[in-house]
């Protein structure tokens, strides 16, 4: 499956948002040397309980706005395990 996530690097702390584009992550780390995009695999892979290997980002290595497969749940257990951790309402289309 495939997701857009929208990243805001060098926040204060990591978190993880619902948008109408898609995710918006909130990441301490700053967009050097792509730790950023390793901070991002690692927080989704938490976050979902599932390991980093069954992440991997697409396209968008070197921007804000990227695309990230995600192997192993469905679309419906992601909105849930990220609803319940997160909190709000995913919007609906």
């Amino acid at each position: 499956m495939l997701i857009t996530v929208r990243v805001i690097p060098r926040s204060k702390r990591n978190s993880i948002e619902w948008t109408a584009e898609g995710l918006r992550v909130h990441l301490t780390a700053p967009p050097v040397d792509g730790a950023a995009n390793s901070a991002l695999l690692a927080l989704l892979a938490e976050r979902l309980g599932i390991s980093k290997r069954d992440i991997s980002l697409v396209h968008g290595a070197t921007s804000r706005q990227k695309i990230v497969e995600i192997n192993g749940i469905t679309a419906m257990e992601l909105k849930q395990r990220l609803v319940a951790d997160t909190g709000p309402e995913i919007p609906a289309k």
